[in-house]
C-alpha cells in the first residue's frame, strides 16, 4: 500500500524557513512524479511545486518561483520541498502526492486530481 508521510512542518515567523521532507513507501518511488500542494481553511487546493521521475524537470507556482525549492532523493524515497521568505498568507497545511506514468492524460502536474496518491498533510503556520 502506498505511503506519503510529510514531516517538517511548524510555527515559524514572517521571513522565515522550512523544509519539509516527504517520505513515500510502498511504490517504486524512481517512477513517480512528485508534487506539493497547500490548501489554507475554506480555500481549495493549490499547486506549489512539481519534479519528475528523475528529478531533472521541476515546476512551480508563479509566487513560489525563487522562495520554493523542490527536489527528491530517490535512493531515500523522499521528496522536499525548501521554503524561504514565508508570509502569513501562506500558512496552509501542506500535501505532498505522487503520480504514476501515463496515469492521466494530458496532465499538466498542476492540478489534483492528476496525482492518485496524498499525504496527509503537514500543518505550516507562518506568524505576521
Amino acid at each position: 500500500q502506498v505511503q506519503l508521510v510529510e514531516s517538517g512542518g511548524g510555527l515559524v515567523p514572517a521571513g522565515g524557513s522550512l523544509r519539509l521532507p516527504c517520505s513515500a513507501s510502498g511504490h517504486t518511488f524512481s517512477n513517480y512524479a512528485m508534487g506539493w500542494f497547500r490548501q489554507a481553511p475554506g480555500k481549495e487546493r493549490e499547486f506549489v511545486a512539481a519534479i519528475s521521475w528523475n528529478g531533472l524537470g521541476t515546476a512551480y507556482a508563479d509566487s513560489m518561483k525563487g522562495r520554493f525549492t523542490i527536489s527528491r532523493d530517490n535512493a531515500k524515497g523522499t521528496v522536499y520541498l525548501q521554503m524561504i521568505t514565508l508570509t502569513p498568507a501562506e500558512t496552509a497545511a501542506y500535501y505532498c502526492a505522487s503520480t504514476p506514468p501515463a496515469y492521466y492524460p494530458g496532465r499538466t502536474y498542476y492540478r489534483p486530481p492528476e496525482y492518485r496518491n496524498w499525504g496527509q498533510g503537514t500543518q505550516v503556520t507562518v506568524s505576521s
